[in-house]
């Protein structure tokens, strides 16, 4: 199997995953949130650190000088904060608001670039970031507040993502010291909660408690694919088939757990979903056109090809 082919299935892999997260995580909806979350960050350390062990890359993490734990430690803060909202939101069934979140991800990352990088934005990115605006500002009206749990979502992910770029971290280690930062407070949670009689992962029998244990296996699993995926295709190949977990995520909603949307809401997606078409319209032809560029002056200068 070829390198590109294998790489798009290790991408579909990942964010199908991503997408189908809500049939685990509806799963454990026995217990709270808070614990979903803190069994989440143990046991996601203890599979990553098995990971780096086994492949004898635990020395690797001596290699994340200070600059760069801060960075993760970050990080960790804003992963903590979008798996809890996700967890919540998908238990308390806003699974389609989820969704939305994560169609919007995209265009919050265009944003954060404007605002945190200075990066100048093209008319196409700014009739994608309008489109979005409004979309907003139905979506609220339609809901009769702020969509607060996709906007929490889309923000504190891409946020997550700005930081790791500038930590320059490999995944796998990246999430060992992410979850190693939370490590404690999680644990000291579990322990607390096993004490007064309410941790589901001793007292809900070994069903509940299997379920919690692999969530280690359901964090790293997608993010290992993702890794492989990246080396192997271009960031334009990525970019498309990230779309995938959203409507995997939409589709549940609306067709398993039968959550309602409105006509108005319907026209609210139709805006996102128009302003992420113009976002990767851009982007694709922008590339093509910086490809024949470089072809042009190859062809014009030949000898930098024999330089």
């Amino acid at each position: 199997m070829s390198q590109s082919r294998s790489g798009v299935l290790y991408g579909f892999g990942a964010y199908a995953l991503w997408g189908m997260m809500p049939l685990y995580i509806k799963l454990l909806d026995e217990s709270g949130p808070a614990e979903i979350l803190a069994h989440r960050v143990v046991w996601s350390l203890v599979f990553v650190l098995g990971l780096l062990a086994l492949s004898r890359r635990l020395g690797r993490l001596r290699t994340v000088g200070r600059r760069g734990f801060g960075l993760l430690a970050l990080a960790a803060l804003l992963i903590c904060a979008n798996w809890g909202v996700y967890i919540w939101a998908v238990n308390n069934d806003h699974v389609v608001e989820t969704a939305l979140g994560y169609f919007i991800n995209p265009l919050v990352t265009v944003l954060l670039g404007v605002l945190v990088f200075g990066e100048r934005l093209r008319w196409l990115q700014w009739s994608a970031l309008g489109l979005a605006a409004v979309a907003v500002v139905i979506l609220t009206i339609d809901y009769g507040r702020p969509p607060w749990i996709a906007l929490a979502l889309a923000f504190s992910f891409g946020a997550y993502g700005l930081v790791k770029k500038k930590a320059d971290v490999q995944a796998v280690e990246s999430l060992a010291v992410e979850t190693a930062v939370l490590f404690l407070p999680a644990l000291g949670y579990l322990v607390v909660l096993g004490a007064m009689g309410d941790g589901d992962f001793v007292s809900a029998g070994w069903g509940p408690s299997l379920l919690l244990a692999v969530a280690g296996v359901v964090t790293a699993v997608p993010l290992l694919f993702f890794g492989a995926a990246a080396v192997r295709v271009p960031l334009t190949t990525l970019g498309t088939l990230q779309y995938l977990t959203p409507t995997l995520q939409f589709l549940l909603g609306v067709l398993l757990y039968r959550e309602t949307v409105p006509p108005v809401r319907w026209f609210g997606f139709a805006l996102i979903w128009t302003a992420l078409v113009v976002l990767t319209a851009e982007v694709l032809v922008r590339r093509r056109r910086e490809r024949r560029a470089a072809l042009d002056r190859l062809v014009l200068d030949p000898t930098t090809a024999a330089s």
